[in-house]
């Protein structure tokens, strides 16, 4: 579904002509999104951290204000964030394979018992497709949120409780490590039993459970298979668009796997999700300028309390001049790439997407 900026107080469109004219703030402002998520009423969260909100359990009224805070300021930088996309190039990435794989998938949903939903957890609005719910109508799903270990213990524990409260099954996971990878095996095989059941009672013999795995470009659905298997049997690199065929493997006895090519939308709308799917890699790069990219990447890294402006000082050793993100990428090129922009755009989004900045999420769940 897409993600919509709803019932946001926006800033005065005189200070927006072009998001380049960067605007200092007496305090960090974070990014939000604003989704809403229909799913089955059946709750079940596995793998992972301990659930709590913010780890550590408290309900003193002090922290209660400051939870409060912080959910206001991620409204706040979601505000800039959709000011600062309005004057960019759409982003819009969509190779000639994905058109061919949603005509196949629609077909291959039908053979399906249970449909496994794979997400970046670093951006899980922005990583949902608006016709994926249509799509599967009732069919069982469960959402699994990958890359679990390049976000925060808070973040991922905001998201398992904004999705218990939704009702959604979903499992965390990390594909490259292979961690939440056999209980989400367990989980689509318990979740299709119901499958078989049915087939004996009709005096058929059982068949193994066919779970497919969907979702936007290289957010981890080749790797999860391959973790399952525990060998290389679909091909998977850190970069969207390697899957470029729908490909049916086994799994024991019991369980099949369809892993699928990455299917986006023909059209993003929401040009802030767009940019977010730039700055984690899970759209190709000539949809969008690197260095547009970066400065927004910057801006809004300085405005994350996990973040801020004392960390891109720490990293660089550069002034971040009240926040302005293309004065610091500019900054950043003559101090280290002899002036070549570009360079110091691709290093800044590298820098982010290997964590040298701290595991964080770029979206909250919806209040």
């Amino acid at each position: 579904m897409a993600v919509l900026l709803y019932g946001l107080r926006l800033p005065d469109p005189a200070i927006t002509s072009h998001f380049l004219h960067c605007r200092s703030k007496p305090s960090p402002r974070p990014l939000s999104v604003t989704a809403s998520l229909s799913s089955p009423p059946t709750i079940q969260i596995v793998g992972g951290k301990t659930l709590g909100l913010y780890g550590n359990g408290s309900s003193n009224s002090s922290n209660t204000l400051e939870v409060c805070h912080g959910e206001n300021d991620w409204i706040d930088l979601d505000a800039d964030l959709y000011h600062w996309t309005k004057t960019l190039r759409p982003v819009q990435w969509y190779p000639g394979h994905i058109a061919k794989t949603e005509r196949e998938l629609k077909e291959q949903l039908k053979l399906m018992d249970v449909v496994i939903e794979v997400r970046d957890a670093r951006v899980p609005m922005s990583t949902s497709h608006p016709q994926m719910d249509a799509w599967l109508g009732t069919r069982k799903r469960i959402l699994v949120l990958n890359r679990e270990d390049m976000i925060s213990t808070a973040d991922r524990n905001a998201w398992a409780a904004y999705y218990a409260r939704q009702g959604t099954k979903v499992a965390f996971s990390n594909g490259q490590l292979g961690m939440g990878t056999m209980k989400l095996g367990r989980l689509a095989k318990t979740l299709a039993a119901a499958v078989n059941v049915k087939r004996r009672a009709k005096g058929l013999l059982p068949r193994p459970v066919r779970a497919g795995i969907v979702g936007y470009p290289n957010v981890g659905k080749s790797s999860l298979i391959n973790r399952l298997l525990k060998r290389r049997m679909c091909p998977a690199a850190p970069r969207p668009g390697v899957t470029r065929e729908l490909k049916w493997v086994q799994f024991g006895k019991d369980l099949e796997l369809l892993d699928s090519p990455g299917i986006i939308p023909m059209r993003i709308s929401d040009q802030t999700a767009a940019i977010k799917l730039a700055i984690c890699d899970d759209i190709g790069e000539r949809s969008y300028d690197v260095v547009d990219v970066a400065v927004i990447l910057v801006q809004m890294l300085s405005r994350l309390p996990a973040v801020g402006t004392r960390a891109l000082h720490d990293r660089y050793k550069i002034d971040t001049d009240g926040r302005c993100g293309k004065t610091f990428v500019q900054k950043l090129a003559l101090q280290l790439f002899n002036g070549d922009i570009n360079q110091a755009a691709f290093r800044v989004l590298t820098d982010f997407r290997k964590g040298k900045f701290g595991w964080i999420a770029l979206e909250r769940p919806p209040r």
